[in-house]
């Protein structure tokens, strides 16, 4: 190992251990309990009278809505056990292939979605934002080049664009 490399600090690593991963952490795993509190009462309740179209969304969206919630919860508890020495970066990174954080969309325009009940529509919203955030510190942990890649050149912000719409449209 170099001296460069064996003094060089990894601001995601420190960042994971920080008090914003233990904010986002909380915020995370509180809001997996808001939902299954909801989801278990005033949901159900609200469920019930959807017209036909909302009722079949609400069904699909609250699965999207659990499943994300428990792939991001996993990555978190992941996380922390990394953060208390409880396992390490080798086994995480096993386990973490069982974890999907970049799926799980919604699509607003869909059919019912006005009618849903708008607690259930802000759960959704909340979900999306926290597991971004994951998703981008994941990203800044364990693909750092690829993390990388995502952030534009503001120094040439034209050329970062056309860089993007090559990446996209290579992959067709």
């Amino acid at each position: 190992m170099s001296e460069t490399s064996r003094n060089t600090v990894n601001l995601a690593d420190r960042m994971a251990n920080s008090a914003q991963f233990k904010a986002l952490y909380a915020e995370g795993m509180g809001l997996v309990e808001e939902t299954a509190n909801y989801l278990d009462g005033p949901g159900r309740a609200a469920s019930k009278g959807l017209p036909r179209m909302a009722g079949v969304l609400y069904a699909a969206e609250s699965m999207r809505l659990t499943t994300r919630l428990m792939q991001m919860a996993s990555w978190l508890l992941l996380q922390r056990a990394v953060n208390n020495g409880e396992m390490n970066r080798d086994q995480v990174l096993a386990e973490k292939s069982k974890v999907r954080l970049d799926s799980f969309n919604c699509d607003r325009t869909a059919q019912g979605w006005n009618d849903l009940p708008e607690t259930f529509r802000d759960l959704v919203e909340r979900s999306l934002r926290i597991q971004s955030r994951v998703a981008m510190l994941d990203r800044e942990i364990y693909r750092p080049e690829e993390a990388a890649a995502l952030k534009p050149d503001n120094e040439n912000s034209v050329q970062a664009q056309q860089h993007l719409l090559q990446t996209v449209f290579s992959k067709r």
